[in-house]
């Protein structure tokens, strides 16, 4: 979602445009002279700039070249009035976007904005374009820039410089296959091949010829040599997804190639030489399988080299906005369809969400609303997901005594307070005295365990 700065000295058009913008959709901050409008500026970051021309002490010019100073790319538009026309056309050769005049439609200025914004957006893919071809396109395609996500791109940048194997762990969705991708990109195989396969995909005895291949006459129907990835790979990097599902007779063949840097094709003799990087995912608990026998604990070992945990998409809260952009922006050019925003009960349904899918399902949501979507707003309408209550979060598989704790904890909290507020018909200082809490932290929990009237029913 956009950030929008409005600076403007009349009190009744600086609030006219701030509630025309915010809903419309947009962040919106205001500044009421070009002083705060520079303080603003220089502490944070903003897509757009709408300003007046002509203000005491401090003129939308100064404004203007102090945004281009902070940011060369952020958009700015001059509003002014009819007699002050050639100053927003000079205003324009110093690198305002463009300019309007007062009095205005504000339908106009929506349409002049989204041009503004939608320029900037171009301006902006065509830089990307230019740090993939020429830059270290490594990250392109990873958005985050939370603690966590910062903190794993510093290990990712430390492990691709290696050939060290690398076991990337985390729930479905949250782009593990990004993160090898990465790791390959960033190190000095990135010109040799990079091929993915996912365990889970092919069948068991199928699986042992497509990454080993065969030779001819192998089994039935293998009329000729096939060369299997890991051959074709040669000098370059294997990422073997969803790594728990490999049947573990195939293992001790993986393990073979890891240790030795060898092995022989189905149906062969002759020792197959390769030099290749292994990078595995998983979203399962492979010590878990350890333990029922289902994969080996010394491949576990050969590849878990160096581990690299994934956080969820909850984990990671902070990065929700950032990624509805980049979904928004990306379905709405691949649809062919104007830029959207969402509200800001949409975000807020977005952030607060749980997405058990993770990325994946964010992504999915975002190109389902832009499909649902025949204005230019999101609705949380067109998300269609909703928050789940207190009482339905269940306990994840291997949980622990705290969160077991925990768990019990609000669960007897929420029902406790749902029975004593209809024992005392709904008088919530009663039941404050009752649960001999104060009356504010009893709002406070209601509020946290979603209680309302449909539980007092």
């Amino acid at each position: 979602m956009p950030n929008i700065l409005v600076v403007e000295d009349k009190d009744s058009m600086r609030n006219m445009l701030y509630e025309t913008l915010v809903e419309e959709g947009y962040r919106v901050d205001i500044a009421e002279h070009g002083r705060k409008a520079l303080d603003l500026v220089n502490n944070k970051s903003y897509d757009l700039v709408l300003t007046d021309l002509r203000m005491p002490d401090v003129s939308g010019l100064n404004v203007l070249e102090g945004v281009k100073d902070v940011d060369v790319d952020t958009s700015v538009i001059m509003m002014t009035a009819y007699g002050t026309i050639e100053d927003a056309v000079a205003a324009m050769k110093l690198g305002a976007y463009d300019f309007i005049t007062k009095p205005f439609d504000t339908e106009h200025l929506c349409v002049l904005i989204n041009r503004a914004l939608e320029n900037r957006r171009m301006e902006a893919e065509n830089t990307l374009l230019r740090e993939e071809l020429l830059g270290d396109p490594g990250f392109a395609n990873i958005i985050g820039k939370s603690q966590k996500m910062l903190d794993l791109a510093g290990l990712v940048r430390k492990v691709s410089g290696s050939d060290a194997s690398v076991l990337l762990q985390g729930e479905s969705g949250t782009g593990k296959e990004l993160f090898a991708r990465a790791i390959h990109t960033l190190s000095e195989r990135k010109d040799r091949p990079y091929i993915a396969i996912n365990c889970a995909a092919i069948p068991g005895e199928l699986l042992e010829n497509e990454l080993f291949g065969s030779e001819k006459g192998a089994f039935t129907g293998a009329t000729a040599r096939k060369m299997g990835k890991f051959e074709i790979a040669n000098t370059g990097t294997v990422f073997l997804d969803e790594i728990g599902d490999m049947d573990i007779s195939l293992q001790a063949k993986l393990l073979r190639v890891l240790q030795q840097k060898n092995f022989e094709r189905l149906g062969g003799t002759k020792t197959v030489d390769v030099d290749v990087r292994v990078i595995a995912a998983t979203n399962m608990d492979l010590t878990e399988l350890i333990k029922a026998k289902k994969f080996r604990e010394d491949l576990y070992y050969r590849l878990s080299v160096f581990p690299l945990r994934i956080p969820s998409l909850r984990e990671r809260a902070d990065d929700v906005a950032a990624l509805v952009d980049f979904f928004v922006q990306k379905y709405c050019v691949e649809m062919k369809k104007p830029l959207k925003n969402l509200t800001k009960d949409a975000l807020d349904l977005l952030e607060k969400y749980h997405w058990p899918g993770n990325v994946r399902e964010l992504e999915n949501t975002i190109e389902r609303s832009i499909i649902l979507a025949e204005g230019k707003k999101i609705t949380p309408e067109h998300l269609a997901i909703r928050l789940r209550r207190t009482d339905e979060i269940q306990l994840r598989d291997g949980a622990g005594l705290k969160e077991i704790g925990a768990f019990a904890q609000r669960t007897a909290e929420r029902g406790t307070i749902i029975r004593v507020l209809k024992e005392v018909r709904n008088n919530k200082r009663k039941c404050a005295k009752v649960l001999k809490i104060d009356y504010t932290t009893l709002f406070d929990k209601m509020k946290k365990y979603d209680i309302g009237d449909k539980d007092l029913m």
